[in-house]
């Protein structure tokens, strides 16, 4: 037996880990209790994982789709078939017509996404998609509009904090979104414990709310309103940092009159928030010593995610909350990523989609218009996809539309480490390497953006060694750049030698001089001034950064032109003219039911329905969760089964009482809806559906301002099920019917 310690890479809370080898093979995991800032914290999926990559359905070789069969080939077959495709398809269309969907996996990696990104690079096309879209792409637009740069995200300073509002986030099932907070209840709970409020505000009463702080319902996809009297309260009691505001921000007079309107006792008839309870939230954060507003998914997948997130920031800004301890804080990275973002142009494209003109955000068009993007005619019509990491036709608006446009592509590439739904319908599917056998470094937003509860660095070596014909994805993306005719970042010199390094790699001879992904991310560290990979190595429970200081931001590191937090941008402030008919509508359709998603801890997106014990009995499918007034309602009993419509489908799911929803919402969690992957034999086995049905796509059903599609707080009908449910149906209902 030998003993590694390495950290999770499933989500930003990186937690250290304990691994137990038997030879090449992990056969137990543990918290790691001496790590400097995870604290012995670790979840159940992570303590499980490894169970999840020694499954037989793992992708260790290439495949090829002939006709609805897969066949092994060679990584020289698939590569020359492919390249040969793409160099085709490039002559004929131009490169806009070859794109890639990157997905969630890849960004708990360093290499992964920056050698993705050379391929495309090279290819020379603007079609990238990737998940923010469906969950974050309001807080990038946000922060580029009023900081400079879209990785400029603020987080809470929750070791001092006295007074935390949470809207739409549940951190005992969910962690914190842009901020690694390893054991995050525990943390929430010490505020509380040291006279401090915690409250959540949220359509349901989470197991975070019941665990520490205070609850306050919200109607489903209302937040806004809730940050506008917010708002108005602020300038209705002159609460404004008024030396901060005019040292470091511009725009503030353009807010009073967006604000003017929408007093508490107004909002309150659509958000179902008393205006008294309103005010007391507003009271309690002006007069605690340190305060801040935080937002997650709950609040960023509405129909106003990017104005109730800018709200938000420019509230936390203007009471002087921003920059300092208790309130916001901004961390540093290891290196200025900001400015140097900003001087390159790195994740700031103005380039807008060839349907619907919608903006680039972090570079990355919406996912909502990626069916309309293959499927309409015309110049730079999408023909060609990569999809890495990711299991689109699971996650996006309006699944079934983007299976059948997938369907049309002509190329069709999964790099992933599953036969996952996405897979299923590729042409050619690429085995990579799982996270147990890749050297990594904690990935992007902690090291570039210093987003860390407590800064530290760590390095991890591969755990595990292939165990079939899988391949880093540094090397993969090196291997198609050259099949396609592409170089690497579109650079012969670097496309030549990384091919060297590649055969070197490969050789025994030259092995010990070639750049290994290990070394690769050595370079990364000290061009930060850091330690290198190896010394790192030698502290294998983290080393410990420099802390976090207030003051360090404004005035120093906000790299809009003129340096000052742009708080009101035009486009942002005319968008709030569309809110009197939002408004109109929430009053018109106050008697409709809405729904929203509900996470369990035992999965993450779409990932962890293959392991045995986490969809064993009663969890072998998600249900629809509706509070037990709204069930007699509409007819039905606890365990029957229930058609849920919205404007662009129907699944057929089983019902579950739970009194604490609001009454108008119900809830049925995401990710499910295996039933088309032809790799995943306990997943597909499951007999859950795929909610993502109900959300719509296409230009017109998104956020104009951030791209986002609207996957909370979708309207919808539930009635008694009109047939059997049919479990072998992502959407629960025959085809025939």
């Amino acid at each position: 037996m030998k003993t590694e310690y390495t950290f999770c890479r499933i989500c930003e809370c990186l937690c250290g880990l304990k691994v137990t080898l038997d030879g090449n093979r992990v056969v137990k995991i543990e918290p790691d209790r001496e790590h400097v800032a995870t604290e012995g914290h670790a979840c159940v999926k992570g303590l499980k994982q490894h169970r999840i990559y020694e499954s037989p359905d793992r992708l260790r070789h290439p495949l090829k789709r002939e006709g609805s069969e897969f066949r092994r080939i060679s990584w020289e077959q698939a590569l020359g078939e492919i390249g040969g495709k793409v160099r085709a398809l490039r002559a004929a269309h131009g490169p806009d017509s070859i794109g890639m969907y990157v997905g969630t996996a890849t960004g708990f990696d360093m290499l992964h996404p920056a050698f993705a990104q050379g391929f495309m690079t090279g290819i020379g096309t603007k079609q990238m998609y990737s998940p923010h879209t469906q969950d974050c792409a309001n807080k990038f637009a946000v922060a580029h509009h009023l900081y400079g740069f879209p990785f400029t995200q603020p987080f809470p300073d929750i070791a001092n904090t006295k007074f935390l509002v949470i809207v739409g986030g549940n951190p005992a099932i969910s962690k914190f979104s842009f901020l690694q907070l390893p054991h995050p209840m525990k943390k929430l709970k010490a505020v509380v414990e040291r006279g401090g409020r915690v409250i959540f505000i949220d359509p349901r009463r989470t197991e975070s709310a019941r665990m520490a702080g205070e609850h306050v319902f919200i109607r489903p996809d209302t937040d806004v309103f809730f940050y506008l009297s917010f708002l108005r309260e602020i300038f209705a009691r002159d609460a404004i940092d008024r030396e901060k505001t005019a040292a470091f921000m511009e725009g503030l007079d353009r807010l009073r009159g967006i604000a003017e309107p929408w007093t508490p006792d107004r909002t309150a008839e659509v958000t179902g928030i008393p205006s008294g309870t309103l005010r007391d939230i507003v009271s309690g954060y002006l007069a605690a010593d340190g305060s801040a507003l935080y937002s997650s998914t709950g609040v960023n997948m509405g129909r106003n995610g990017a104005l109730a997130f800018w709200l938000q920031e420019v509230i936390n800004a203007i009471t002087g909350n921003l920059d300092r301890f208790g309130g916001t804080l901004v961390g540093r990275g290891i290196v200025p990523f900001e400015q140097i973002g900003r001087k390159r142009g790195l994740l700031l494209r103005k380039d807008r989609s060839r349907i619907g003109g919608l903006a680039s955000v972090s570079d990355c068009f919406p996912g909502g218009v990626l069916a309309d993007e293959i499927l309409t005619p015309g110049p730079g019509q999408l023909r060609a996809l990569f999809c890495t990491g990711g299991n689109p036709l699971n996650t996006m608006a309006n699944s079934a539309r983007i299976s059948g446009a997938f369907k049309k592509l002509d190329l069709l590439v999964s790099v992933d480490i599953f036969l996952n739904e996405t897979a299923s319908l590729a042409h050619y599917v690429l085995p990579v390497t799982p996270f147990f056998e890749m050297a990594g470094i904690p990935f992007i937003f902690p090291l570039f953006c210093g987003l860390q509860h407590r800064p530290y660095l760590q390095a991890t070596r591969a755990v595990l060694k292939p165990d079939g014909e899988q391949r880093h994805p540094m090397e993969v993306y090196t291997a198609l750049a050259r099949a396609c005719g592409a170089p690497l970042f579109g650079s012969r010199a670097v496309q030549a030698v990384m091919d060297l390094n590649m055969k070197a790699l490969r050789s025994k001879l030259f092995s010990g001089i070639a750049l290994t992904p290990e070394r690769m991310l050595g370079l990364i560290l000290r061009s930060g001034g850091q330690p290198g990979f190896r010394k790192l190595l030698r502290h294998p429970h983290g080393m410990l950064r420099p802390p976090h200081q207030e003051g360090s931001f404004l005035g120093k590191r906000v790299v809009t032109e003129n340096g000052k937090v742009n708080l009101a941008p035009g486009h942002f402030i005319e968008r709030t003219a569309s809110l009197d008919g939002v408004y109109a509508d929430e009053l018109k359709n106050r008697g409709m039911l809405k729904l929203i998603t509900k996470r369990a801890v035992r999965t993450h997106n779409s990932w962890m329905h293959n392991l045995e014990e986490f969809v064993a009995g009663d969890n072998n499918t998600n249900y629809l969760y509706m509070h037990p007034a709204d069930a007699e309602n509409a007819g039905l009993a606890e365990g029957e089964y229930a058609d849920v419509s919205s404007a662009t489908g129907t699944v057929r799911v089983p019902v579950r009482f739970l009194e604490e929803l609001m009454p108008g919402t119900v809830a049925l969690p995401h990710g499910w809806g295996h039933q088309p992957a032809r790799g995943l034999s306990v997943a597909a086995a499951t007999h859950g559906v795929n909610v993502n049905i109900l959300a719509a796509d296409g230009p017109r059903n998104l956020d104009p301002l951030s791209g986002m599609a609207h996957l909370t707080g979708i309207p919808v009908t539930v009635k008694p099920a009109e047939g059997p449910h049919d479990p072998t149906s992502w959407s629960g209902i025959s085809e025939t019917k």
